[in-house]
């Protein structure tokens, strides 16, 4: 039995009903396609690619042009009955105004083949959630800890750690709901922010280190499956993503082990080589070799005879 496209109204539904949603973030049709194969509820191609599969040191370098990339790679990997292709819209191009955003909105969709979009920030950016919602274009939102404003927020920490912030997240978190946002992620807040979140809005609440009373769990593929072993990842690795699989050791020892033969030689074996040529083929063949090498031989002898005149040429005048 085919499942049904999942939607805004889908997610909608599976709170009422308490059925936590699961997101992973993926950036790539192979990703895509193992999320699609798992059962996932949504896919998020999410900015943090940039310090994923880019190798930059936060997502503010990532571009629209990118995220479009991306994006149509992750679509190629799903099934029109599939998840939701959620993409984030990166740093500064939507931060300027309703209208800007608007636009990179419409590229994400029409060009990204994205279901819908995310947005990070609160208060600030409900005006701009609220245009996108009336333009017709289904928006998640992102509150707690921002990456894109890592500048301002002094590094990757927790947020709402205190009684005022944590309710100036979730008020943040009420005007993208009041803005017509059919969902909001939060990022790093405690357990009982998560809980507030979830208790306080009529739509999902999907966190990533925001403890287990939310709507659902989002984590980046590569992190829960172990899929990156090098230091520069590892750094990235945040401490609420449980690993429930270790690819990453794996590729390395195949590599390793593949390196191995290629320099003992025992890689390809007859095994690996199966194109065969008939008998009669390889003989004429090789008799296009013997030509060829006599031909280049006769070359060689004439070249070096050449060379050897112009050096006794070189000598005699120069001296």
């Amino acid at each position: 039995m085919r499942r049904a496209k999942v939607s805004a109204l889908s997610l909608l539904r599976m709170k009422r009903m308490k059925e936590k949603i699961c997101m992973v973030t993926c950036y790539d049709y192979p990703s895509a396609s193992h999320v699609e194969c798992a059962g996932v509820d949504v896919a998020l191609c999410g900015d943090s690619l940039g310090m994923v599969e880019l190798g930059y040191a936060t997502t503010q370098p990532v571009t629209l042009e990118e995220m479009l990339h991306h994006c149509r790679a992750v679509r190629r990997g799903l099934s029109d009955e599939g998840p939701m292709l959620v993409c984030d819209l990166p740093f500064g191009s939507y931060e300027e105004s309703p209208e800007v955003a608007l636009r990179a909105a419409y590229r994400v969709m029409k060009e990204g083949g994205a279901d819908a979009v995310k947005v990070e920030g609160g208060r600030s950016i409900a005006p701009s959630v609220s245009k996108l919602v009336k333009s017709g274009v289904a928006v998640l939102g992102h509150v707690g800890l921002l990456p894109q404003s890592i500048s301002t927020l002094g590094g990757f920490r927790a947020q709402g750690r205190t009684a005022v912030k944590a309710r100036s997240i979730l008020d943040d978190a009420l005007a993208l709901q009041d803005a017509g946002a059919f969902g909001v992620v939060a990022e790093c807040v405690p357990p009982p922010l998560g809980r507030a979140l979830s208790e306080s809005l009529e739509i999902p609440v999907i966190g990533i280190g925001a403890g287990p009373f939310v709507d659902g769990q989002v984590l980046v593929y590569h992190d829960l499956l172990g899929a990156l072993s090098h230091p520069h990842h590892r750094r990235f690795v945040p401490k609420f993503c449980k690993v429930f699989a270790d690819l990453g050791d794996k590729a390395v020892e195949g590599l390793e082990a593949y390196k191995q033969d290629v320099k003992q030689g025992t890689f390809p074996d007859d095994d690996y080589s199966p194109y065969e040529m008939p008998e009669e083929e390889a003989a004429k063949f090789q008799a296009m070799l013997d030509i060829d090498r006599e031909v280049r031989a006769a070359k060689s002898k004439q070249v070096k005879q050449r060379l050897k005149d112009q050096d006794e040429y070189e000598t005699i005048h120069l001296y």
